[in-house]
């Protein structure tokens, strides 16, 4: 199995590029303003989901196709970009609105349709995807076998610390969403910089990464 030692180097590599906000960070902020609190954790919770399927892929060998072929790359980035411009269109066509999410019935409505938009952000994140397929199989020691078993053990310590670090980021920006509930007004610009968050993010995305 994982020595201590190398749980732990990977635990700090990870927990490195975890606090550097990327589009899962960005995107449970996103949500946060626009949504609250509750729309924020379920994002985080869909993000993990999606990240720990990635580790799955990686454990399995799949994640090397991805990580080696410019084309399937490239083509998993973009359309994890397209996908956060429509929800941040989505988010600034209905900023006028967001009063009524404060509802219980209107947050529990939207729970699963959520989770699954936060899952389908965490699975195309191309910088969890290259951390993956590059960094985290220097971590297995091959020599102990188990190598599959040692991968997700890994992956799991980094969502641990994902789960941990992304939710006190939507936590934190959901408390100052509650700020700006006191007026619709307010709330009406928030909820716009959360979709135009959103659309930046996607943009971002679609234009950064691997080249060759």
């Amino acid at each position: 199995m994982v020595s201590a030692e190398r749980l732990l180097a990977f635990a700090a590599m990870s927990f490195l590029l975890i606090v550097i906000p990327g589009p899962s960070v960005l995107f449970v902020i996103g949500r946060a303003l626009a949504q609250g609190r509750r729309a924020a954790l379920t994002t985080v919770a869909g993000n993990t989901l999606g990240a720990y399927v990635l580790v799955v892929a990686v454990a399995l060998g799949i994640g090397s196709i991805v990580e080696r072929s410019v084309l399937v790359f490239t083509l998993l980035k973009l359309a994890g970009a397209a996908y956060l411009v429509y929800l941040g269109v989505t988010a600034w066509r209905q900023r006028g609105s967001l009063q009524a999410s404060f509802t219980g019935d209107k947050a529990a409505q939207g729970g699963l349709r959520t989770l699954w938009e936060g899952f389908a952000v965490g699975v195309a994140n191309p910088k969890t995807i290259v951390f993956f397929a590059a960094v985290l199989p220097q971590f297995v020691d091959r020599a102990q076998g188990h190598v599959v078993v040692q991968m997700l053990l890994l992956g799991l310590v980094f969502n641990v610390i994902a789960v941990a670090c992304d939710s006190l980021w939507g936590l934190v920006a959901a408390t100052g969403r509650d700020w700006f509930a006191r007026s619709p007004q307010r709330l009406s610009l928030v909820g716009g910089v959360g979709g135009l968050t959103m659309i930046g993010l996607g943009v971002t995305v679609a234009a950064t990464g691997r080249k060759d």
